[in-house]
């Protein structure tokens, strides 16, 4: 494994120029599109089956065997064992969540949640901050910056204090980041820029700093983030015995994930490893629904890498022209312009899947809906089980269909919406929530109020 069988190389159709893993690019040096980590996979040492990856749990004591990125680690070789850089990341689970599936309206047995909450900075975020570490490490950086909605920032502060070799830098957005995960970045010690922008701005502005600057750039338009987000997907298939879904649903932001996963099955189809891949199902929240507006309004497609880039930027021209800025309480999808856009579009195509997009009500509902089956999530994960219960209900997914829903993040990323949802009177969650058009906490958990006096605890009790 490393730099003999690993190179990265332009996603443009018409440009495919090839750079070597060893040089830090995060953009094609030949035409500035995004690039992609490619292999020769004849040099590789792959197993016959994707269950061969199985006897890895019983290497427990190695730390590359009990990462749940590195245990499978000939399907991203880009870089030698004694490179790689691991906190134990991918240590998730695969939830049958019957309740859950009772509300987006699949059948018991069905219905399953990846949750990525159990990750070391409690997000999914880890899974590529390992990959991208490691090839930080590859390259001889120092210094590494992304901009953050939070988890990235909290993901990278973590890497960042473990390794010590490499000093962190964060962009927030002016008032754009929860404090849950502006927490994780402050504790852990490295420097915060907070940006008088969005995050699209801060996205921009920490582009051109680290192309300045020479600073390791940690955002997803790095393509080493993505191969170390591939393995949320290898994790999803041993937990169903190596047989693949027939729905994936996830959140969709940055649309890291989505492009990740869409290149994992890719991979997998092309190796014989697989012999089919799950739709993905991109669900957007309404305020932040970019990918859905140039799907299915634009009919963008990717076109065998042959993007019509003009369209895109008639796209933005006409959203800045009107104004149109992205809000949405799931913070971590509070994104305008997804620097992705064209490898998730390229995932569409692999796999047949579509976009949805459902509201901030849906969404804070669904996650209710989530915390009583089990596990607590952050509002931007709960928008895959908003959107599967809307597509159910519109008759793309059947009730039979096995669906997979990926939680992002732990529900501790962002408590002050889920305190607000469960203790706040109708009235007062629409004052506070406005903008985002939340009439009701239609599943909420209110407290009940109590004098300190036993016989009145006791009937308060009987009477619940």
């Amino acid at each position: 494994m490393g730099d003999d069988v690993a190179y990265l190389k332009c996603i443009r159709n018409g440009c495919g120029a090839e750079f070597d893993v060893r040089q830090a690019h995060f953009a094609c040096p030949k035409c500035g599109d995004l690039l992609d980590v490619r292999y020769r996979w004849d040099r590789v040492d792959l197993p016959a089956s994707l269950s061969a990856f199985e006897r890895r749990w019983a290497e427990r004591a190695d730390p590359l065997s009990f990462s749940g990125v590195w245990r499978f680690r000939e399907l991203l070789p880009f870089a030698d064992p004694e490179q790689i850089v691991t906190l134990g990341e991918g240590q998730t689970i695969l939830q049958q969540a019957d309740r859950v599936a009772e509300y987006a309206g699949v059948r018991p047995g069905r219905f399953h949640l990846q949750y990525e909450g159990l990750n070391p900075s409690g997000s999914f975020k880890d899974n590529g901050m390992t990959a991208a570490f490691t090839h930080a490490r590859l390259v001889g950086a120092t210094r590494a910056a992304c901009a953050s909605t939070g988890n990235t920032s909290a993901s990278m502060a973590l890497y960042a204090a473990v390794n010590g070799a490499i000093s962190g830098l964060v962009f927030i957005g002016s008032g754009k980041i929860a404090y849950g995960k502006l927490a994780q970045a402050l504790d852990y010690g490295v420097r915060t820029l907070q940006v008088l922008g969005d995050f699209d701005a801060c996205m921009a502005r920490v582009q051109e700093v680290s192309d300045r600057l020479g600073i390791y750039l940690m955002n997803s338009v790095n393509p080493f983030r993505l191969e170390g987000q591939k393995a949320i997907m290898y994790r999803v298939l041993e937990a169903l015995r190596w047989e693949p879904p027939d729905w994936l649903v996830v959140p969709g932001g940055n649309l890291g994930n989505s492009s990740a996963f869409g290149k994992a099955f890719g991979e997998l189809l092309e190796l014989g490893l697989i012999d089919r891949a799950p739709r993905i199902a991109v669900i957007n929240a309404t305020g932040a629904d970019t990918l859905y507006r140039v799907v299915n309004d634009e009919k963008l497609r990717w076109n065998g890498g042959d993007v019509d880039d003009a369209r895109i930027k008639a796209f933005y021209d006409q959203m800045d022209a009107e104004g149109r800025r992205a809000k949405t309480t799931a913070s971590a999808i509070e994104i305008n312009r997804p620097v992705n856009l064209k490898k998730c579009l390229r995932a569409l195509e692999i796999t047949g899947g579509l976009v949805e997009k459902v509201t901030d009500q849906e969404i804070l509902d669904a996650k209710a809906q989530v915390a009583r089956g089990g596990l607590g999530c952050e509002p931007a994960s709960a928008a895959s089980v908003a959107g599967t219960r809307k597509l159910v209900a519109r008759g793309v997914i059947d009730p039979g269909d096995r669906v997979v829903c990926v939680l992002t993040g732990h529900a501790l990323k962002d408590p002050n919406i889920t305190v607000n949802y469960h203790t706040k009177t109708d009235s007062e969650l629409q004052g506070l929530y406005r903008d985002y058009h939340i009439e009701a906490a239609h599943f909420a958990n209110r407290p009940t109020v109590v004098e300190d006096d036993l016989d009145a605890i006791i009937k308060a009790i009987e009477e619940h």
